[in-house]
């Protein structure tokens, strides 16, 4: 599709209230970015829950299903739901969402990875905090193994096949690709596929260029330019333009927003609805035209809004 499909990840489970005050936190203000970044070109927006009364990432299908429906009722935007969770969620929790509220589209990662955050508390002090649980968060990370093993990955795509949603898949190394390949000639995961490759989270390949370069190539070798469509998540700035940038030159679309990247320049916060638009004047620049929900809905053959469970 010669359409850029811009995808807007609010508000994520990587980073944590005091490192902007621009995370949505609520329901109300997550559906309230989610609008305005259609508005401003994203045609999907990408949903992870937090607890409202103090920000900590949540499975709660409750919160989960508020924010669906809020955002459905101004938007006909297509959703993808995390199955990604939180650092404390078990598999179960984190998949819940998608036979709970059968959105059109859910994440499944392809491999398990060291996930660490805890750099960011080098731009923190103890005094910076907002919430208890902040700081011992992050800390943790350092220990942390986001799991996503082959048995896993296989109860996932079970629940999207029952639900009728399409996966997402996100791949944060190289080996990912060939997990993915493995899934395939296996009959797990049917071809052409829709693929995040993330670039940038400590544990996983890092954020630049050439990197970006092995993933596609790596890709076209192992699984077929013909069986995959893609798009790129650089986190970090100015990463999440870099790489977004060369996406659009290399066949590939993008993904920006404040799970990924809290910044919209050097030194200055971002809101989502910013770096959408940030985005948008770049693919212009080029005279890249900006796909809409509908086009992505007929590029990936979606089921419809209107069969969604929420």
């Amino acid at each position: 599709m010669n359409k850029l499909i811009i995808t807007a990840a609010l508000t994520g489970a990587a980073t944590v209230p005091s490192q902007s005050k621009y995370i949505p936190i609520t329901p109300e203000e997550i559906a309230n970015d989610a609008v305005a970044c259609v508005e401003a070109g994203a045609a999907v927006v990408h949903i992870h829950a937090r607890d409202p009364h103090n920000g900590m990432p949540t499975g709660d299908m409750e919160i989960f299903g508020e924010i669906l429906t809020r955002i459905k009722e101004r938007s006909n935007v297509v959703i993808c739901t995390t199955t990604g969770g939180g650092f404390q969620m078990t598999p179960e929790q984190r998949v819940r969402v998608v036979p709970t509220w059968k959105p059109e589209l859910a994440t499944c990662n392809m491999g398990s990875i060291n996930f660490a955050l805890y750099q960011a508390m080098r731009h923190l002090k103890s005094e910076d905090y907002r919430f208890d649980w902040e700081e011992e968060y992050l800390r943790n990370s350092e220990d942390y193994i986001f799991k996503n093993t082959f048995r896993g990955i296989r109860t996932y795509l079970d629940f999207m096949n029952a639900a009728g949603t399409r996966p997402e898949f996100e791949l944060y190394d190289v080996g990912h690709i060939y997990n993915m390949a493995h899934l395939i000639e296996a009959g797990v995961i049917q071809t052409p596929i829709w693929l995040q490759f993330v670039l940038g989270v400590l544990g996983g390949i890092q954020a630049t260029i050439p990197d970006l370069v092995t993933m596609v190539t790596t890709a076209d070798r192992v699984i077929g330019r013909e069986n995959y469509n893609w798009s790129v998540i650089g986190v970090g700035y100015p990463k999440e333009f870099e790489l977004a940038t060369a996406a659009m030159f290399m066949g590939g679309h993008v993904r920006v927003g404040l799970e990924d990247n809290l910044l919209v320049k050097r030194k200055t916060l971002a809101t989502n609805q910013q770096l959408v638009e940030r985005m948008r004047r770049i693919a212009e620049e080029f005279e890249r035209e900006i796909a809409g929900p509908d086009d992505v809905r007929q590029f990936l053959n979606l089921k419809g809004i209107e069969n969604v469970g929420y």
